[in-house]
């Protein structure tokens, strides 16, 4: 315990640019480790990008079939014997939120056992380190591409929390495409004591138009809900703001919902396309709300709220138009009943696989051709109170 206290002591007094070296030498000195990577997984969630650049280390590596990739997935330490050292890969998230993977090459008679429990709490502590760093250096940003973003996407994911987020009440995951060059689709979430905000949010047009119309609706939920307004307020604020500045001459369509974590009732608003489905066992149900307004096409709009209940073992999918309006070659929507039939099938995967599952069969159900509009995936997977109790 006393070495992984001085590991997150010079953590934390370390240079941004500098925490894997910092890990490195600890770990040098700890378990006799030959050499540290860090990767990071791209904003497709496809490949894993080495921080920095070793000398003759691979720029990237696939997240699907490497064995990187496995414990990024798994969420699980996974050892490779070789002939001369072993190579232990390690899970680097924070909060739910998988961040990548640290890869230590070790000798190969270590006995990795007694390592393990040290080496997540050092991993842990890098990953928090990763995120209060980004304030200051362009490093982990960077790594994070595997090709250049569109400035349109730089602002959308500029302004996102995260790819997921985990309590003992519930666990969320979120994935947008094409994630180099999305424009209007954003979500946003917070969790405060006793609720989770959740939001979906689309805004009209295309490239920079639209990152900066979704940009202002965002940031007036955000002053909204940070000031303490209601749900319905918060949209009546939102929607003032962007009819200030566009004068119904665009808007954002956004699906606003607040979760009581003890009772698992929901508040929401519904302003524009996005849209809800339930997974409950076996059966998958739309949720449907009365449509109202989408915010800033009038001045003055009056939102009013509708409630639901969610119960532990709920998962719940949000999707935008880019998802369910999709449209097959022979001319069938996504929504229709290829979504249904793949949301079914994910109910074995844990909920930060779904959204890529989700998108991986859209694609197939759109064929070969790339998406006419951006396309946004959230999956909410509900556990309930009796879960924060027993943890």
């Amino acid at each position: 315990m006393h070495e992984i206290a001085d590991v997150e002591q010079a953590l934390r007094r370390a240079a941004p640019h500098q925490l894997v070296s910092v890990v490195e030498d600890a770990l040098r000195k700890q378990c006799d480790a030959l050499r540290v990577e860090l990767r990071l997984a791209d904003y497709s969630v496809r490949t894993l990008q080495l921080v920095g650049r070793g000398p003759g280390a691979e720029p990237s590596v696939p997240i699907h079939d490497s064995p990187q990739g496995r414990a990024f997935g798994a969420q699980e330490p996974y050892a490779v014997e070789g002939p001369s050292s072993v190579l232990l890969h390690l899970p680097v998230t924070v909060r739910g939120d998988r961040l990548g993977v640290l890869t230590a090459e070790l000798s190969p008679e270590t006995d990795l056992r007694p390592l393990l429990p040290g080496l997540a709490q050092v991993c842990d502590a890098l990953g928090h380190e990763i995120l209060v760093a980004e304030r200051d250096t362009d490093l982990y940003v960077l790594a994070r591409r595997a090709k250049r973003l569109t400035l349109a996407a730089e602002m959308q994911w500029q302004l996102l929390p995260g790819r997921s987020c985990a309590r003992p009440e519930f666990a969320l995951a979120a994935h947008l495409e094409p994630a180099y060059a999305i424009f209007g689709d954003n979500y946003d979430w917070s969790v405060s004591d006793g609720r989770l905000s959740l939001t979906v949010t689309n805004g009209m047009g295309e490239g920079i138009e639209a990152a900066l119309l979704t940009n202002l609706a965002i940031n007036a939920l955000r002053n909204a809900r940070r000031a303490g307004l209601s749900l319905a307020d918060q949209a009546a604020l939102a929607d003032q703001a962007v009819y200030a500045q566009y004068r119904g001459g665009a808007f954002v369509s956004v699906l606003l919902l607040s979760f009581d974590l003890a009772t698992g009732e929901v508040e929401a608003v519904d302003a524009g396309s996005p849209r809800l489905w339930r997974l409950r066992g076996q059966s998958v149900e739309s949720i449907g709300f009365e449509a109202q307004l989408p915010l800033g096409m009038f001045e003055d709009t009056v939102y009013v709220p509708e409630r639901f209940t969610v119960r532990p073992g709920d998962r719940l999918l949000l999707g935008s138009d880019g998802v369910y309006a999709a449209v097959s070659p022979a001319g069938e929507s996504y929504g229709d009943r290829a979504l249904a039939r793949a949301f079914r099938g994910t109910r074995l995967l844990p909920p930060t696989h779904v959204p890529q599952a989700m998108l991986r069969e859209l694609t197939t159900h759109h064929g070969a051709s790339s998406l006419e509009d951006d396309a946004l995936v959230v999956c909410l997977d509900w556990n309930g109170a009796e879960s924060s109790a027993a943890g």
